[in-house]
């Protein structure tokens, strides 16, 4: 971990690619204790699936385009300027609803769920990945998935 301040200029980003769009790392475990962030680019159509946390937080913060979230029993319509905070033991599901790529900043705390996505974008490099694979890497990291990852609605 980094004991220095995490400045991210736009042309010094890290990352990976998920479905051709590009999830930015801006502070991950190497840099601090509490938390992780993320600049999502969220594909048209795609959807998380159903899941849950058993320890980490989440928020969301929508920056463009539209994202239906499903929290508990509570679907939202997210907007530019919708926030959401997600606390662990709470089923989820985010979609894109739009017929564009939607883009938001989220948080996970505690930090480390940059490795999911790392893992993630070398399972879905050739394609869609087999779903049991899946399951196994959403658990290894928190994860307790309760529906499929490609679901839409």
């Amino acid at each position: 971990m980094s004991a220095d301040a995490v400045i991210r200029m736009p042309n010094e980003t890290s990352g990976v690619m998920l479905r051709g769009h590009p999830m930015v790392f801006l502070v991950t475990g190497e840099d601090t204790r509490h938390t992780s962030m993320f600049d999502w680019i969220i594909p048209s159509g795609f959807a998380t699936g159903f899941h849950v946390h058993r320890v980490q937080e989440e928020t969301f913060f929508m920056l463009e385009g539209e994202c239906e979230w499903w929290i508990g029993e509570r679907v939202v319509r997210a907007v530019p300027g919708t926030f959401l905070f997600i606390p662990p033991g709470v089923k989820h599901n985010i979609t894109n609803i739009s017929d564009a790529p939607a883009r938001v900043l989220m948080t996970v705390s505690p930090p480390g769920h940059e490795n999911y996505f790392e893992e993630l974008a070398k399972l879905a490099a050739n394609g869609t990945p087999d779903p049991a694979e899946l399951v196994s890497l959403r658990s290894r990291y928190d994860t307790d998935q309760l529906s499929t990852l490609t679901t839409s609605s």
